[in-house]
């Protein structure tokens, strides 16, 4: 049996991350990190963006160059899918019957994107997004597709939505709730970007629930809603969120339900195991210490970070936070901290100049920020979330008094 000191599962920016972190910290024992998929680690961010659109090759999402893994000597084993873990052995069994020991096992593997539970979600030309593969079979039948429905109005969908509308096709957003980004933005939010899309060509419909996927011969000719319409298309992409990777630990006898539990220190409770990233559930200080998993390069990288310096015996805690970034046609929409419980959110400047700020408080302390081609108000904002600063919404509001002068008073 092959033997790591430190076993890594999962190649995207958490298994990357813990990799790089333990090599800069002089770790020198042996290291491996086991992907599902046959690439080397990869940007994933890009994929519903630059990678789609086509603006990006693969080359330049890799998380690292190849000779950067070799020359560390971080064994890649790929194309490998990691099926059961035996805490008591310390070990890890694949899909097709290895067996490989740890000393320490980082479990860094994000989830996988969740399926409709109608019929039709598994016919040719239905999409999710997660994988370079799976933006490579889209971009494969995008030359005989004018018709597009997305099915989830999140960052995912409405991604994907922006480079499918620059490349003409007709594109229908379909969300069930009655706003887009309705799990991560205020409202006003919500109703810029429906706005904006809308004025791109999109058709933008909320409320919208699916009943079936529409199917000839096997593959995608529509999309049937609850009221009976069809919408008639020749692809269909699905982003309504991911199912955590977490099937072996909880089998284990992992702690954990929608993600596997972690304390401050990303460790799970079956000893010499720890998680980081999308399938990580922790207690977060800017959600009021609530449960959450954080599905973000930002959280995959620090959790990372706290997970090798832990297993060198460093004293640190997971301390940090959120941010969040997505790019629509030409603007970046960039976010510190987490508005969920806001109960207020005060408008910084005015969206019909395409660059503007939402200051979100709860109970007059700043929480979070959503910045729209706003990135000065986005750096000189995380001060404010951080230290809960509270101040009146007028003063937030006042664009002409810049927020490092606020943080600073």
């Amino acid at each position: 049996m092959t033997h790591y000191s430190i076993l890594i599962v999962g190649g995207g920016h958490g298994g990357a991350q813990a990799a790089v972190a333990l090599r800069q910290a002089r770790f020198e024992g042996a290291i491996a990190i086991v992907g599902d998929e046959p690439e080397l680690p990869y940007e994933r961010p890009p994929l519903s963006k630059d990678y789609f659109s086509g603006e990006k090759a693969f080359e330049r999402i890799l998380i690292r160059p190849p000779a950067f893994w070799e020359e560390r000597q971080v064994a890649m084993l790929l194309g490998r899918k990691v099926v059961s873990v035996d805490p008591e052995a310390r070990s890890i069994t694949t899909a097709d019957g290895e067996t490989i020991g740890y000393g320490d096992l980082i479990w860094a593997t994000g989830g996988s994107p969740r399926k409709l539970t109608c019929s039709g979600h598994d016919l040719i030309g239905v999409h999710g997004v997660r994988t370079r593969a799976d933006v490579d079979r889209m971009t494969g039948e995008l030359a005989g597709t004018t018709r597009v429905v997305v099915i989830g109005g999140g960052y995912i969908g409405l991604e994907a939505a922006a480079v499918l509308a620059k490349f003409g096709k007709q594109v229908t957003v379909l969300e069930a709730l009655d706003r887009v980004l309705a799990r991560v933005a205020g409202e006003p939010l919500s109703r810029f970007y429906e706005a904006e899309h809308r004025a791109h060509g999109v058709d933008v419909r909320l409320g919208a629930k699916v009943e079936c996927i529409e199917e000839a011969e096997g593959r995608v000719t529509g999309v049937r809603l609850a009221d009976g319409e069809i919408l008639a298309c020749e692809m269909v992409i699905v982003g309504i969120g991911i199912i955590p990777a977490v099937e072996p630990l909880l089998a284990a006898g992992a702690e954990g339900g929608n993600g596997v539990a972690v304390d401050a220190q990303c460790r799970i409770s079956l000893p010499h195991i720890y998680a980081i990233g999308d399938c990580a559930l922790h207690a977060n200080d800017f959600a009021g210490d609530m449960p959450i998993r954080l599905e973000s390069v930002q959280n995959a990288n620090d959790q990372a970070t706290v997970a090798a310096k832990t297993i060198l015996g460093q004293e640190v805690v997971y301390h940090a936070v959120p941010w969040f970034w997505s790019n629509q046609y030409d603007l970046r929409l960039q976010t510190v901290g987490l508005s969920t419980g806001h109960d207020e959110a005060v408008l910084r400047g005015d969206p019909a100049t395409r660059s503007f700020s939402i200051v979100y408080l709860k109970d007059g302390k700043v929480i979070a920020l959503d910045c729209v081609n706003a990135t000065k108000d986005y750096v000189q904002g995380k001060a404010l979330v951080v230290g809960a600063v509270a101040l009146p919404a007028e003063r937030l509001a006042d664009t002409s008094v810049v927020l490092k002068e606020l943080a600073a008073s």
